[in-house]
């Protein structure tokens, strides 16, 4: 049954699947840093939803929707509207991309993420493995 996408549900079947992928836990065991991801409105989406994702070492410590941006403070910030975001779920279009072309937004160190695109490419894999209902 697919789970829809921003939700509670979501975040824990996509922790579930990044820490069950050893595909991941290799190529982010280096990895320290975790994330906001920003879906922004569109379709039945009215208000902007803030996924964080805390990554650590191959594994994911925490994931959670958060409340406000002061929950906490995490190393990078990932903005998007929820279109863009399911391209990027559904494999169409490719997280680095979308933040070099400014279709995602980011805020914080880009030269990181571009020393570990592997692990980016595997936590892609990650979420595409979740069965994800978008708004309409």
């Amino acid at each position: 049954m697919a789970i829809p996408f921003p939700s509670d549900e979501w975040v824990e079947a996509y922790k579930e699947a990044i820490n069950t992928s050893e595909a991941y836990a290799e190529a982010a065991k280096k990895w320290e840093g975790d994330f906001y991801f920003y879906i922004e409105p569109g379709g039945t989406l009215e208000e902007t939803v803030i996924l964080y994702i805390d990554l650590w070492h191959g594994k994911c410590r925490e994931a959670f929707i958060a409340t406000d941006e002061s929950v906490k403070s995490p190393a990078f910030l990932i903005r998007g509207t929820i279109d863009k975001w399911e391209k990027v779920i559904t494999k169409k279009l490719d997280p680095i991309q979308g933040m070099m072309t400014g279709q995602l937004k980011l805020k914080g160190n880009m030269t990181m993420i571009m020393k570990n695109v592997k692990a980016a490419k595997e936590l892609v894999e990650c979420c595409s493995r979740v069965d994800t209902e978008f708004p309409v």
